[in-house]
């Protein structure tokens, strides 16, 4: 049976990288109907915190990930660790420096690893230094603890980044020590930014809960790391994560960086976002419409889910339903300086506002065909287009230049706040 893992360090928050490490695992796991394992690879006193591994935890079950058994903890392993050190040391392998032991490395060999990514790799033990497996402090080194856990836990395959490379050999000859067959490995490219350099801050956002609180779907963002470094074998690039779970094959990993487009990820969150329903999103709306600054406590959830189907085909983050619809819910929005300048200020455009509000006060049935002739019939009788009615009418009602349908959006709004608006903006 398959058996992979996934190991964060509780140092800080889920990196894209080690997220997108998570979901490959999770998925060569479940296509083969093995299991998934977590470990915590806590052995850092000082840094690891348990806050960061709740949130870790919390990131990969929003990403969709589940995983088999209770995560173990190296932590509380380290007597485990001791006594695997001590063995190797009674069969004459390691030996003691002072409080530390140490692992010497036989040079003149060459350790041939067969990659499941990379194919052929061979390492030459010249290049590979005497190895400490349990510090001066007690605490397990790196690579030993590796060993004996993956070991422990009956890992048959190891899927991780390119960066880790480099420790294979160095985890083989621990494996060989211990007498133990090693795991097969796979050695995953690393994610780049856009420019072609490593991912990091300058990039912008570079962890799962930045991008979780600009408001991306959880969908959408598994989606898109998930098509960094695989081909899937479908004619399309919106996949979720039980089909992918279904087709998926790590013959099909590619063995070149990817890079981490955010612009892609932006188009794969506006898929996401209209193929949802407004009642699954209701709830991430109202907690990024608090994010943005107003509280929707006072707006009916049927009211919210009208503006929301108005904007869904519009909007790339849930964030942007903020930016975009607040004056749908509080008067004091600002309006576009030269929004106002161009269509308010200049021209005719307050004169157009008065007259519009008065005609809107006739209307019995404030529906958008309704609302739509009055502004039509109003441009012929004075011999101008609809427009230049209907853009001083936007910035009016909204502050904005640009948005979702004016009269549906004024059928929304209601009769009297629109006019109020119109009424407030001629003056």
């Amino acid at each position: 049976m398959v058996r992979v893992r996934f190991a964060p360090s509780p140092t800080g928050f889920l990196h894209l990288g080690s997220a997108r490490t998570a979901l490959f695992n999770w998925l060569f796991a479940r296509h083969a109907r093995g299991r998934f394992l977590l470990r915590v690879e806590d052995t850092d006193r000082v840094r690891s915190d348990v806050r960061y591994l709740e949130e870790i935890l919390e990131d990969l079950r929003w990403l969709g990930l589940d995983w088999d058994g209770e995560p173990i903890f190296q932590s509380r392993r380290f007597d485990v660790y001791r006594q695997k050190a001590e063995e190797l040391i009674s069969a004459g392998r390691a030996n003691r420096d002072g409080q530390a032991v140490i692992f010497p490395v036989e040079p003149g060999r060459t350790i041939d690893v067969t990659d499941m990514i990379h194919g052929r790799i061979t390492f030459a033990t010249e290049n590979i230094k005497s190895q400490v497996m349990i510090k001066s402090d007690g605490s397990p080194a790196y690579n030993f603890s590796c060993v004996v856990d993956d070991a422990s836990q009956g890992i048959t395959h190891i899927l991780r980044g390119d960066d880790h490379i480099s420790n294979t050999p160095k985890q083989i000859l621990f494996y060989e020590a211990l007498g133990l067959e090693p795991p097969l490995f796979g050695h995953m490219p690393l994610i780049l930014g856009p420019d072609g350099a490593k991912l990091s801050k300058r990039h912008g956002c570079v962890s799962v809960r930045e991008y979780k609180d600009e408001g991306f779907l959880p969908d959408a963002l598994a989606n898109t790391l998930i098509l960094l470094g695989w081909t899937p074998p479908v004619p399309t690039e919106i996949l979720g994560l039980g089909e992918a779970a279904k087709i998926f094959e790590i013959s099909a990993m590619n063995d070149v960086q990817a890079k981490f487009d955010p612009q892609k990820l932006k188009w794969m969150n506006g898929e996401y976002i209209m193929k949802k329903s407004g009642a699954d999103l209701l709830p991430l709306i109202k907690n990024q419409m608090v994010r943005a600054g107003f509280e929707p406590a006072g707006a009916p959830d049927d009211y919210v889910l009208r503006v929301l189907e108005l904007y869904k085909v519009r909007i790339k983050t849930l964030r942007e339903f903020g930016e975009l619809a607040d004056f749908f819910f509080r008067d004091d929005f600002a309006r576009d300086a030269e929004g106002q300048k161009k269509h308010l200020e200049s021209g005719d455009g307050r004169a157009r506002l008065r007259e519009l509000a008065e005609r809107l006060e006739t209307i019995a049935d404030f529906r958008p065909d309704a609302i739509e002739a009055v502004v039509r019939d109003l441009a012929a009788q004075r011999g101008v287009k609809a427009a230049d009615y209907i853009h001083p009418a936007r910035v009016a009602i909204s502050g904005k230049t640009k948005g979702a349908g004016l009269f549906e959006t004024m059928e929304i709004l209601g009769k009297d706040r629109v006019i109020r608006r119109l009424k407030d903006a001629a003056t």
